[in-house]
């Protein structure tokens, strides 16, 4: 069995959100799937998807930190980005993009996404003010 569905994330300022139960609620469809994988797609340059600790939200923090740090702002580091259409923010979005990804593989397991006990899905909003972000989900398995 194959279902694939277009969700819609609500925006966000930059940082780490968890999306797992936004994802989950848009597609109730997971409870159908005994068995099989879930496919996640951002549709976006400037935002990505990861796993990470679903607990403690200073997890999350740190993360924008480190991320601030190591891919600075137009202006707030020693590197000239030439690709700034769409302010300081833009490039490095860009990179942060890359470095995390932009799809996640999950299985599913007895209706239920198999995510370990401390670990959730992370929208990583790499933008000052993000808009709306689009994922495509791919289910694919037997129920």
């Amino acid at each position: 069995m194959w279902l694939q569905r277009t969700i819609r994330l609500k925006a966000q300022k930059r940082g780490f959100y968890l999306v797992t139960d936004e994802i989950v609620q848009q597609v109730p469809e997971i409870a159908n799937f005994e068995v099989g994988l879930a496919h996640l797609f951002i549709k976006h340059s400037s935002a990505s998807l990861c796993i990470n600790e679903n607990a403690d939200p200073s997890v999350r923090r740190d993360m924008e930190r480190y991320f601030l740090k190591l891919v600075p702002d137009v202006g707030q580091g020693s590197f000239v980005y030439e690709h700034d259409y769409e302010g300081a923010d833009d490039m490095p979005a860009h990179i942060k993009s890359v470095m995390l990804g932009s799809s996640l593989t999950i299985p599913i397991t007895n209706g239920r996404l198999a995510l370990g006990t401390w670990q959730g899905i992370y929208l990583g909003e790499h933008r000052i003010s993000g808009g709306p972000r689009t994922l495509i989900t791919t289910l694919q398995g037997d129920s």
